[in-house]
């Protein structure tokens, strides 16, 4: 499930910590050099140790569970813990049977500042799964802090519920997150969009302008509803408590900084930038093909439809041999079309879910 290419930190090289001032002697005693001993024998050239075929080193990390293996998955909190703190992370690319997920940094510079969290298997049953992306501003801390905590959450508060009550599960579990991350102290937001596969039913929620849209039948069916500032029921509710909502150069923001209006984080802006998500309930049936989701770094520069149509094609219609091509060819082609922000992208064959 999922996490990078890694670059390494070297400690600053400063000429200066090999210069030093030179050193005279006196004329008077000058021995005559002594003669050099002879070059030692070269050393044996130790042979080369390839890294793991899961995690090498370099400008991408690609994961794979080995075949024919049936080891049991766990959750990956974004990408590694550590790594995706490095330098250099540009592309996470993760192969599954049941999902694909690919993500790029974007050109504008800086570090990659999505997650993505896949957790199958839950609980012994494979037909119970949760995925989610992330997509941070304002640094990758609160997308790495959801992203390894928001299943755990949702799990917690799904325990025992009716299947009336799992909106307010999920409501409960997006607002624990937040509020355990505001006790971090630590700055930046992040948009969630989560799906959880739970008995035969696909609940998706999202808080923020990452997107779901499920394909049915060919046809695309958007899960959910980017919560923007120039959403008039948010901006009404933004005014409604005081806060101004104005678009400079084609873009809305709340008291002139944040773009979105629901969030994980965003501390300083808490009181209007909320994180109840809004969760979709339906019953996967045999015309549910696949759900993709994705940060907003896709759906800027790629239609629903367009999307749906993209993994058909690269899939050959509905049947999914490889979600991650597909998912890396919908990167591939907002990047075309000039995005500059991060992008992830996962793909999930809901078909291999029906009960």
């Amino acid at each position: 499930m999922a996490v990078v290419a890694i670059g390494v930190n070297s400690p600053a090289f400063s000429p200066s910590t090999f210069s030093k001032a030179p050193s005279f002697c006196s004329p008077v005693s000058i021995a005559p050099p002594l003669p050099l001993p002879p070059p030692s024998p070269p050393l044996p050239t130790p042979s080369r140790v390839e890294p793991a075929s899961e995690e090498k080193e370099g400008p991408v990390l690609s994961r794979k569970r080995p075949a024919r293996l049936s080891i049991p998955t766990i959750g990956l909190a974004g990408f590694d813990e550590i790594r995706a703190r490095e330098a250099g992370v540009e592309e996470v690319e993760v192969r599954e049977d049941t999902y694909g997920v690919y993500s790029k940094r974007g050109r504008r510079g800086g570090h990659l500042q999505d997650r993505f969290s896949a957790v199958a298997g839950i609980q012994g049953d494979s037909k119970q799964a949760f995925f989610g992306v992330f997509d941070g501003h304002g640094g990758a801390k609160a997308a790495e802090f959801a992203a390894k905590n928001m299943d755990k959450n949702i799990l917690q508060h799904m325990a025992g519920k009716s299947d009336s009550s799992i909106e307010q599960a999920m409501r409960d579990a997006y607002l624990k997150t937040d509020a355990a991350f505001v006790l971090e102290n630590a700055s930046g937001g992040t948009c969630c969009v989560s799906a959880w596969i739970w008995r035969g039913q696909l609940v998706v929620s999202n808080a923020g302008d990452c997107r779901a849209v499920m394909s049915r039948g060919g046809t695309a069916e958007a899960l959910t509803t980017d919560h923007r500032p120039s959403l008039e029921s948010e901006k009404e509710r933004i005014e409604a408590l005081g806060a101004y909502v104005d678009c400079c150069r084609g873009v809305w923001r709340i008291q002139g900084s944040l773009a979105v209006s629901r969030s994980i984080g965003d501390q300083h802006l808490k009181r209007w930038v909320i994180a109840d998500p809004e969760t979709k309930t339906l019953q996967i049936t045999p015309d549910c093909e696949f759900i993709v989701l994705a940060s907003d770094g896709l759906w800027d520069k790629v239609t629903n439809q367009e999307a749906v149509d993209l993994v058909r094609a690269t899939n050959v219609s509905a049947n999914l041999h490889s979600p991650f091509s597909a998912s890396k060819k919908l990167a591939e082609l907002s990047l075309r079309r000039g995005s500059t922000d991060d992008i992830t992208v996962l793909v999930i064959d809901l078909r291999r879910f029906i009960s």
